[in-house]
């Protein structure tokens, strides 16, 4: 079969693509540029002119994913401006849903697998960038009385970290098909987000 032929910078696409596909089946220490190459159908030198190697690859999936987490969540919380208590609730769906339509993605960008983060610009911004646009959320929230107060920074681990576990127990088969009976995920987010809110706020 010959290489394929990629135009327009769709080869790099093709390769992180490829990059999901062995990371999600044999881990980190299954991949290789070789092997993302075969995968994409190109020839063994291709990946070279994109990545110069796996951490690189690595890198480039975190950074997309991240690229469109932010866009994902942006949108929810942009759509919902004025109603802070409903941007958290849409934002944190937002975040779920972006969890379960690109869970190989979702899975690297929070596995550690990417090494000596900061050698990656491009990722530390996408990633802070994310951060801060929670820690708005967040405190917008604080300002109207629907979180309590505290440092931002710690609210916003404490949110994310809620939401984070409660997708990773899901998506890992952890949580009981007694409870899945009778809860949709949806509702299991929107509680665990009103744990959060001030007694104040829920009266």
């Amino acid at each position: 079969m010959p290489p394929k032929k990629y135009h327009h910078g769709d080869l790099k696409n093709a390769l992180i693509e490829a990059g999901i596909k062995i990371l999600s089946k044999e881990g980190v220490g299954g991949l290789s540029l070789r092997k993302v190459a075969k995968q994409a159908g190109v020839s063994h030198s291709a990946p070279y002119a994109h990545f110069t190697d796996k951490q690189s690859l690595i890198a480039a999936i975190s950074t997309e994913g991240f690229k469109q987490l932010y866009a994902e969540l942006d949108a929810a919380i942009s759509s919902n401006a004025g109603d802070p208590k409903q941007q958290l609730m849409e934002g944190a769906w937002a975040y779920v849903q972006f969890a379960m339509n690109n869970t190989d993605t979702f899975k690297i960008m929070f596995s550690g697998a990417l090494e000596k983060e900061k050698a990656y610009p491009a990722f530390v911004e996408i990633s802070h960038k994310t951060f801060e646009r929670v820690a708005d959320i967040v405190s917008a929230c604080q300002d109207a009385g629907v979180l309590r107060p505290a440092p931002v920074e710690i609210m916003a681990v404490s949110v994310w970290g809620q939401l984070h576990g409660i997708i990773s127990l899901i998506l890992e088969g952890q949580v009981s098909h007694v409870v899945l009976d009778r809860f949709n995920i949806q509702e299991i987010v929107a509680f665990a987000m009103n744990q959060l809110i001030s007694d104040e706020s829920a009266a």
